[in-house]
């Protein structure tokens, strides 16, 4: 008689379910390669310096379609630009490379997530619905899936805290 429950390794991960592992890690590498990846643009773009922001974050409100609260945020934003702005670029470069390291994957998919919702609503009515989903819906599935202990630091950490929820 065999059992439908699969052994867990000391990583926590099932060890049965190699394809699935590799997968979540590509895709882990990839998000977090989009995020270097902009990062970079963005900082071409200037959109790092607090008058160009601004003037993003008003055409969202301008031309989107976000719910009012929404663009009250947004607004909010754009009025103290030069904070917002910088952190902007610091979150979008840090999430890159903890993603790509596989590195604290968990709370990094999860910012990841709700980083990638927040601009999903600000671009409502000014951009293609899926753009941004797919990207949003990938971080929730790394985090859950911990990504990270494929291919990733999460590996090593894991070994050491084996039931830390980091990774």
């Amino acid at each position: 008689m065999t059992s439908s429950t699969q052994t867990q390794g000391s990583s926590g991960q099932q060890e049965g379910q190699p394809f699935a592992r590799y997968g979540l890690a590509l895709m882990r590498v990839t998000i977090g390669t989009m995020f270097v990846w902009v990062f970079f643009e963005n900082l071409g773009k200037d959109l790092y310096h607090a008058s160009n922001y601004a003037d993003l974050i008003k055409g969202y409100i301008d031309n989107g379609s976000s719910p009012a609260a929404w663009k009250h945020v947004m607004a909010f934003m754009a009025s103290h630009a030069s904070v917002a702005a910088p952190l902007q670029g610091f979150t979008e470069i840090t999430l890159g490379v903890l993603l790509v390291l596989g590195a604290l994957t968990r709370p990094a998919a999860l910012v990841a997530f709700g980083f990638l919702a927040s601009l999903w609503v600000s671009e409502w009515g000014s951009g293609w619905i899926w753009e941004l989903l797919v990207p949003v819906l990938a971080c929730l599935s790394i985090a859950v899936g911990s990504a990270g202990k494929t291919w990733g630091m999460d590996s090593f950490l894991a070994r050491k805290w084996p039931n830390a929820l980091l990774w």
